[in-house]
């Protein structure tokens, strides 16, 4: 089957906003579907634009790669494009919705980023939820970086300057690059999903020795966190906690689902280690009863799912109010780490950056600065601080990749993955 490639808003200055309808044929026919044909416009370049000088959104499109990364491309007619990425498990969703909610903007000054992510999510009758506030995501990303590109400056300078000279990450521990963090999944350790309701003692030793045996190889110098993933209850939590925690891990990143905050503010009663969350909490509504609650010291909003960079800056700074660091969460692409190491290097309370040691060569037109003892220095061109090669990106448009219900092979009920 063809591709979800490219699906395109237009609309010239002057003429009505396209309809709903008009959105929704354009996507079921099967060549608009997947994009087939069709050229791209000559890449923006980086201008300070002149006090009188408008600018306005000509274009909105987006690209779904087979891996299942989602980017949306804001076009403007001072020729100054830009990008930004959305939640990658609802892929085509995502592509579509970005149209209908972005035709909106056609017309509009893109550098009101603020006044525009207020737009998109108070103009909807229903708020929040994840392909929503994703759709808002990677627009507002999109918007950061051209309004960077019109005052040619990155994102981090127009939100009041660098509050650090550079980030630390962690991925791959490494000693050419110094990297000395990273994140291990708990069925990695045990051998094993978590497929039981309530895990017993083989699956929490092995998990235990899994950890072990990991502390001894990395030392005492690496920063290990645990990645629970959701995967497990409440009572199996407790117990593995309790049992890896002469171990010393780093973190326990979503001990249970954030969906009953209660439940994780009492298991994070229970332990010195810091509970992680936040990779499927959406906008500061979400965050806030974390907070309030106590039930995670360490705060992982995703910048393609939380609500993009506008709504990152202020989850951070409500997150500074409980002294609970942010460690943005990133499994994507080069959008994805570009915007969160732009808000890192503008709040105070930044942790780590989680897999910042990605180099995304395969997507990017210029290389990242390289790593330096385990920090990626700031990026310092204008907007997002990247260039996307759209050849490259384009080599990679495809059908993405599914993402599947997992069930438990003894009894055939679904499981937590």
């Amino acid at each position: 089957m063809a591709s979800l490639a490219k699906t395109t808003t237009k609309q010239k200055r002057g003429m009505s906003m396209i309809t709903r309808r008009n959105t929704l044929a354009s996507l079921l026919g099967p060549a608009a579907l997947f994009g087939l044909g069709g050229t791209l416009p000559a890449r923006g370049q980086s201008a300070a634009l002149g006090a009188r000088e408008k600018i306005r959104v000509t274009k909105i499109e987006s690209f779904v790669l087979k891996n299942s990364w989602v980017f949306v491309k804001i076009s403007t007619d001072a020729g100054i494009t830009g990008w930004g990425e959305m939640l990658k498990d609802d892929a085509k969703a995502c592509a579509a919705g970005a149209l209908e909610v972005g035709h909106y903007l056609i017309g509009q000054d893109p550098t009101r980023v603020v006044h525009h992510w207020q737009a998109i999510h108070r103009g909807a009758f229903y708020r929040g939820g994840p392909v929503k506030t994703a759709i808002s995501s990677g627009i507002d990303q999109a918007l950061w970086d051209i309004t960077g590109k019109v005052y040619n400056l990155p994102v981090h300078r127009l939100m009041g300057g660098p509050t650090r000279d550079r980030c630390r990450v962690y991925g791959r521990p490494d000693a050419k690059s110094g990297v000395s963090a990273m994140k291990v999944q708990l069925q990695n350790l045990a051998g094993r999903k978590p497929t039981k309701y309530n895990e017993g003692d083989k699956f929490v030793s092995e998990a235990v020795e899994g950890f072990a045996a990991l502390r001894k190889k990395m030392g005492p110098g690496v920063d290990i966190g645990v990645e629970f993933h959701g995967a497990v209850q409440p009572t199996t939590a407790l117990r593995l906690m309790a049992a890896l925690e002469p171990y010393n891990p780093w973190f326990y990143e979503e001990v249970v689902q954030a969906l009953n905050v209660d439940v994780m503010a009492e298991l994070a009663a229970k332990t010195r280690v810091p509970l992680a969350t936040g990779e499927r909490i959406f906008t500061k509504w979400g965050f806030k009863e974390i907070l309030e609650k106590k039930a995670a010291m360490i705060l992982q909003p995703d910048v393609c799912y939380a609500g993009g960079i506008t709504e990152l800056k202020i989850i951070a700074g409500m997150a500074e109010a409980y002294y609970a660091p942010i460690a943005p969460h990133n499994p994507q692409g080069p959008c994805s780490l570009a915007a969160s190491l732009q808000i890192a290097a503008s709040i105070p309370n930044f942790l780590i950056q989680e897999r910042g040691d990605n180099e995304y060569s395969a997507l990017l037109a210029k290389p990242l600065p390289p790593i330096v003892d385990g920090y990626r220095p700031l990026l310092t061109d204008p907007g997002l601080g990247i260039t996307i090669d759209e050849n490259k990106l384009m080599a990679q448009v495809g059908e993405p990749r599914p993402y599947l219900p997992q069930f438990d092979a003894d009894d055939g009920s679904v499981v937590d993955w």
